[in-house]
């Protein structure tokens, strides 16, 4: 098949959007390729397409696990054999799946940046037939990037594994300075890269310094017509903001990392059908999200960087219909922003504590502890330790750089269930323990695979088939997990904490105070833009394109700068013509305010009104209080 009837068979589409085709061509001449697209601009299938096409298996480093679970199930709805190793998978269960991908027949394998980290993981690949590397987010490599993630450094050892094999790195956000440091840090050969404009033309981005933000919101969200996304830093202010909404006839929901799986899918579902117009979310909402006629986006918070400003507000007008990416800010915005700069960069004593009181959670013995992943709970362990959790974040970030701890983000796992004897020892245990005989039947019948791998289940949906309750399926399951017979790993949906090396004395602990400084001096720059970008008298536009790089940026014409100074220049046009008309009038003689303003076409009468006030000042005419008269200052007409 031609990479073309592979788009239009799996996907339905006769033609590949501007730049996809070069790109797939350049992974299918062998070349490292960094591909820069927005948000929206089909990054998926410049490596989904060049796959396919050849022979073996495409390994997706992703940091986004619902991102991945998302595409994942998306291939396998096109009948294209994909899986995903994710935080919170056993052992056992990561084997099996690295086996399949070994002997089997997927072609796509999803990994979070932190499996790298296992040498298990690592062995398997180096036996895959790897036909291409694929790298999403691919700014999270680059400590000059908004989003660093130390596992990303791990990508380098991809090269050891398979040193002839392209890679693809894809993002959406990159400056200059990113650019060069992902293809330093993927140690790309002979690489290409292929950048799309970040100039979005449909959207209209809008700063108003605003005190009363909320009122605003209700205004905007009147104004514009259909659906929008509400940016806000806090969770509890997803909700409250929510509330305001649909007190005030809009109707809303709320979105934040905090709430559970099903709410969660629930209120998405919800949001992209139409059944509720706004969602009010963090920035745990929106990526991968597929929603492509998003009217508005409106952020109540300053972001902490452009490169996230522009991802979150490019989620708007992705069908490239008029859409408006809104800021409300003011003064008090700008100062708790730079406070947080000061709250994001922990000393070194207050990292070691951190740790220190990470072992003391999972009480951990000193030497303890290495491969272990284990649910984090964040607000609780700030509580439990009486933490400032903006302070904590930050501190397990540089933990994660100096490689002693991992953290993936928060994650839904399914139950999963698989039988680990024979069929005959099965067989034999559903004849000597006959109560459990319809239980095991029921569960065979319903999964199948359930001798080869790791199988999802619902207890819930058990429950129901075999009359039974959900406690007493998980009981059962559990007893059987017990003989040995199967095994069990209940669902989860909370980050993971993964310990990559054994417990250390904190005295012993080494953290790159280098490091730490490097990181605050670039969050500041970051800082500085943001204030920049939100106070500055330019096209916004033009400040965004320019901190990405592209220094030939046209005014836009349609942002709030622009559509200010439009109206500024046609009201001096409109000034200047009643001026001309004004004094022409009166140079034929002098005349009555009524007969004046009427006798002049241009603009209203309280534009020809402001005029004559003005006229008056100026001295070029005079008035008796009846009449109006040129001055012999008056220009001549």
């Amino acid at each position: 098949m031609s990479i073309h009837t592979l788009l239009k068979q799996y996907w339905g589409y006769s033609t590949f959007r501007p730049l996809q085709e070069d790109i797939i061509q350049s992974v299918l001449k062998g070349h490292d390729t960094l591909a820069l697209m927005p948000t929206g601009g089909g990054k998926s299938l410049c490596f989904q397409i060049p796959a396919l096409f050849s022979p073996g298996i495409c390994i997706v480093v992703s940091p986004l696990i619902a991102l991945m679970k998302d595409q994942v199930e998306l291939l396998k709805s096109k009948g294209i054999a994909a899986t995903a190793i994710i935080s919170g998978m056993g052992k056992r269960e990561v084997d099996i799946l690295l086996d399949n991908c070994v002997f089997g027949q997927i072609k796509f394998l999803y990994l979070s940046p932190e499996r790298l980290l296992s040498e298990l993981v690592r062995e398997r690949i180096r036996h895959m037939n790897v036909n291409l590397f694929a790298i999403d987010e691919a700014h999270c490599i680059s400590q000059w990037g908004y989003d660093f993630r130390p596992p990303y450094i791990q990508l380098a050892k991809l090269r050891e594994l398979h040193p002839q094999v392209p890679m693809l790195a894809l993002t959406a956000t990159a400056t200059k300075k990113v650019i060069a440091d992902i293809q330093d840090k993927l140690a790309f050969s002979n690489g290409r890269i292929f950048r799309k404009s970040f100039e979005r033309k449909n959207l209209s981005y809008i700063v108003l310094n605003e005190e009363n933000k909320l009122n605003k919101l209700v205004h905007i969200a009147h104004k514009v017509a259909g659906s929008g996304i509400v940016y806000v830093r806090s969770r509890r202010r997803t909700e409250e903001i929510a509330r305001y909404l649909n007190t005030n006839n809009i109707p809303a929901t709320y979105y934040h990392a905090g709430i559970d799986t099903s709410s969660r899918t629930q209120k998405q579902n919800d949001w992209k059908t139409g059944h509720i117009r706004i969602m009010v979310a963090t920035n745990a909402f929106g990526m991968g999200i597929d929603k492509a006629n998003v009217r508005f986006v409106v952020h109540l918070d300053l972001p902490e960087s452009l490169e996230a400003y522009y991802q979150e507000a490019g989620r708007a007008g992705r069908d490239e219909k008029k859409a408006y990416a809104i800021l409300l800010c003011n003064e008090s915005d700008r100062m708790q922003l730079l406070k947080r700069l000061e709250l994001s960069t922990p000393s070194i004593q207050e990292i070691k504590q951190v740790y220190h009181h990470l072992g003391n959670y999972y009480q951990l013995a000193h030497g303890a502890g290495k491969g272990l992943s284990m649910n984090f709970d964040l607000p609780n362990f700030c509580t439990r330790f009486q933490l400032d959790s903006l302070k904590t974040i930050h501190a397990l970030k540089f933990l994660e750089r100096d490689e002693y701890i991992s953290l993936s983000e928060s994650v839904h796992l399914a139950s999963r269930i698989q039988i680990i004897t024979t069929g005959e020892e099965l067989y034999r245990f559903q004849v000597q323990q006959s109560d459990y005989d319809f239980f095991i039947k029921v569960l065979l019948r319903t999964y199948g695979g359930l001798f080869d791998h790791f199988v999802p289940i619902k207890e819930n949906d058990l429950a129901k088939r075999i009359g039974i309750s959900t406690l007493d399926v998980i009981k059962r399951l559990t007893k059987l997990q017990s003989l040995q017979l199967l095994q069990y790993l209940p669902q989860t949906d909370q980050p993971q904490l993964l310990w990559i090396k054994p417990r250390t004395d904190i005295q012993q602990l080494f953290i790159d105070r280098k490091h730490i400084l490097e990181r605050h001096r670039v969050h500041q720059q970051q800082i500085e833009s943001v204030i920049a970008y939100s106070q500055e008298p330019i096209c916004r536009n033009i400040q965004l394109l320019h901190y990405f790089g592209d220094l030939e940026a046209q005014k836009c014409g349609i942002c709030d700068h622009c559509l200010n100074e439009k109206r500024r220049n046609q009201q001096e046009a409109i000034t200047h013509q009643i001026t001309n008309e004004l004094l022409k009038r009166l140079s034929n003689g002098q005349k009555i305010l009524e007969e004046l303003v009427l006798s002049i076409p241009t603009g209203t009468e309280a534009e020809k009104l402001k005029v004559i006030r003005l006229l008056l000042d100026t001295g070029w005419i005079e008035s008796d209080g009846h009449t109006y008269r040129l001055t012999p200052s008056a220009p001549v007409h």
